[in-house]
């Protein structure tokens, strides 16, 4: 197709996204598409003087925050430009498409699937030959919807998503509901996307999924599992880190610990979802661990790799959750010595199993053990930090934040800035770095 014939051409887009990585790809990717047929990217917030004529919200429904920041990006993009084609997609859309089609101004509603046809309903709109709601069911979906991205504009680091759905059905999460089953893409795929990626001068790839650690088990260990899966990028020229975005403890197996000895593209870093750190809770999640059984991954891991990060989250005041149950999560998250800690409130989530059970916590007392956790988490990252000074780190720089002043992550993603005259974006160099005031590591040697 000529560039004349572009359905798009001359169109202008913005787009937003809220929530996980899994939403970032997936926005990336309709991205693309979309300037495949000719439109082209403006500033969401319109500060360069530009609107756009189709704007692009893909939003979250974690958390009742999720869903309130998915309805301003709405409303803000309706004010922005009362004429443009708003479209909604993503999890929120797919759970509540009855309460987004009330809101000013919305013209298309997608879900967590058809994204690939994102243009194809924006031209038929323009045709006036478009419905409102495309969100279909997603409960007895068993295919992975390919998604592909080809652009990197520049960046160090890329994400590919490898797997769709979850099935654990947690007390507190409605995802299961919004992502539908276990759906993973094919191992060709991933490697070809990778491929196209290391092409574009990407030096990091990170695999992302709603239940990584599920990847294969849809097909019956057909067509490989996540450690094949690394195994091979780990074998392909041209990648020098691997990182995973998120596993559920249940997932690191003996297979998965030999995987993480034997791929030495893996960055020293995982994110395993912890929850709470109190056994009580963990059974009221309807989590399938103990303390005890987290504790002794987390050691496993270590002694294969002493330098390892661990990041987690961390849910407070989830209901029936006492003062003790508290300090029993709170100790145990001191004593893992967690790199990096995300702690926050219990939000009550209609359709899940946990906005029915009785002794919900006062949000008060939420509040309050959310400002201790978080706390905490703060003193924990300084100190994981403060153990590597003077020390060597793998840095790949990602980006200018500053006049001269670069920054990027470590293997074991401690955030280092360097102050340098030569442009050190997408450069991974061995540094010796010093803690600072402002809380960050900064290089004091570079080779």
């Amino acid at each position: 197709m000529s560039k004349s014939n572009l359905p798009l051409e001359g169109k202008t887009f913005a787009h937003i996204t809220l929530g996980c990585k899994v939403n970032m790809y997936d926005t990336q990717a309709m991205v693309e598409i979309l300037k495949n047929c000719g439109a082209r990217v403006v500033e969401f917030s319109g500060r360069m003087g530009e609107l756009a004529d189709i704007y692009i919200i893909n939003t979250c429904t974690v958390t009742n925050s999720g869903d309130k920041k998915s309805r301003q990006a709405i409303r803000k993009a309706a004010k922005l430009n009362p004429n443009a084609i708003i479209i909604v997609c993503g999890c929120y859309s797919q759970i509540a498409p009855e309460g987004i089609s009330v809101i000013e101004g919305v013209d298309i509603i997608l879900g967590t699937k058809d994204r690939a046809r994102i243009a194809e309903f924006i031209i038929q709109h323009l045709e006036g030959t478009a419905q409102k709601n495309f969100v279909s069911c997603v409960s007895d979906e068993s295919e992975f919807e390919e998604l592909n991205i080809n652009e990197t504009s520049g960046k160090a680091r890329a994400y590919i998503k490898i797997q769709e759905g979850c099935e654990n059905y947690c007390a507190y999460c409605i995802i299961p509901y919004a992502r539908g089953p276990i759906r993973s893409r094919d191992k060709n795929a991933i490697l070809a996307e990778a491929k196209r990626l290391v092409g574009a001068g990407v030096k990091e790839i990170v695999l992302a999924g709603i239940n990584l650690g599920n990847y294969g088990k849809d097909r019956g260990g057909f067509n490989s599992n996540l450690s094949e899966v690394l195994y091979a990028l780990n074998e392909l020229d041209g990648i020098e880190r691997i990182r995973l975005g998120s596993i559920e403890p249940d997932a690191i197996s003996d297979e998965f610990l030999d995987t993480f000895r034997d791929c030495h593209k893996l960055c020293d870093h995982l994110h395993i979802s912890l929850q709470s750190g109190s056994d009580n809770t963990l059974r009221a999640m309807g989590r399938r661990y103990s303390t005890n059984d987290y504790s002794a991954i987390v050691k496993k891991l270590r002694a294969i790799r002493p330098e390892i990060g661990i990041t987690t989250d961390i849910i407070v005041g989830f209901p029936g959750e006492s003062d003790e149950d508290f300090m029993d999560s709170y100790n145990f998250v001191e004593q893992m010595e967690f790199s990096k800690v995300h702690g926050f409130p219990y939000s009550k989530k209609e359709g899940t199993t946990a906005a029915k059970m009785d002794r919900q916590v006062p949000s008060i007392s939420k509040t309050d053990r959310a400002k201790k956790m978080c706390i905490l988490a703060d003193t924990l990252s300084k100190n994981f930090a403060k153990k590597f000074e003077h020390t060597k780190l793998s840095v790949l720089f990602e980006q200018e934040v500053g006049n001269n002043l670069f920054e990027g992550h470590s293997s074991n993603y401690i955030i280092v800035r360097h102050e340098s005259d030569v442009d050190l974006t997408n450069k991974i160099l061995e540094t010796e770095c010093i803690y600072d005031a402002d809380g960050c590591m900064r290089v004091v040697i570079a080779d």
